[in-house]
């Protein structure tokens, strides 16, 4: 898609390949100085890294994962809803996710957080609630229609919220995927409506 239909999406994705590259290979202090630390944001009113958090990834793999994801669904959506919402949707998306992993870890002095999952994941399930009968390839192989994509993927990082074991903030995974379907609902419903009415005729 040409770069003038979808400006926020291509620039987001630029600036977030070129700090995320920056951190993991010439400057890794940029990751340090940008991991959210809930303990940190409650007592020493550190603020910034709930925006920072989200434009540093973890390593290569976390930051190519994120990246086609917003490269294959952000321009697409930024069209169809338009660039002030779409920024709009991304901001709410980076902010709520981060919000919830500081409430929920708030008293862990030892945990930190990075990426830009939570973003991503409102972007996909905003994207979901225009497109629910489009086909997405999980792993980039398996074809899942969009709308059994969320509900699995809804029930899933519900379940792994719960049993967290691993690096993986499935909190914020979970908040950013509700914030995408929420924004959708509130600033458009419309789409809402046709998407149930498109689900509906689907399963009748």
């Amino acid at each position: 898609m040409p770069l003038a239909l979808a400006p926020a999406a291509y620039a987001i994705l630029a600036i977030t390949v070129v700090v995320s590259f920056l951190g993991l290979r010439v400057a890794p202090q940029i990751i340090q100085r940008s991991l959210l630390r809930p303990y940190r944001v409650v007592r020493q009113r550190e603020y910034l890294p709930i925006i920072t958090c989200g434009f540093v990834h973890a390593d290569f793999a976390h930051l190519l994962f994120n990246s086609l994801t917003l490269y294959f669904f952000g321009p697409a959506l930024e069209l169809t809803m338009g660039t002030p919402r779409f920024i709009a949707l991304y901001a709410i998306g980076l902010v709520l996710s981060s919000l919830g992993t500081v409430l929920k870890h708030r008293d862990n002095p030892e945990y930190a957080s990075l990426g830009a999952s939570g973003a991503i994941l409102a972007v996909l399930f905003a994207y979901i609630v225009y497109y629910p009968t489009q086909v997405l390839y999980l792993y980039f192989a398996i074809p899942v229609p969009a709308v059994l994509f969320a509900f699995g993927y809804l029930a899933y990082t519900i379940w792994a919220s719960k049993n967290a074991r691993g690096r993986i903030n499935h909190d914020a995974h979970l908040d950013g995927a509700l914030t995408g379907l929420a924004f959708v609902a509130l600033t458009d419903f419309d789409a809402w409506a046709r998407a149930i009415r498109t689900v509906g005729g689907m399963m009748g």
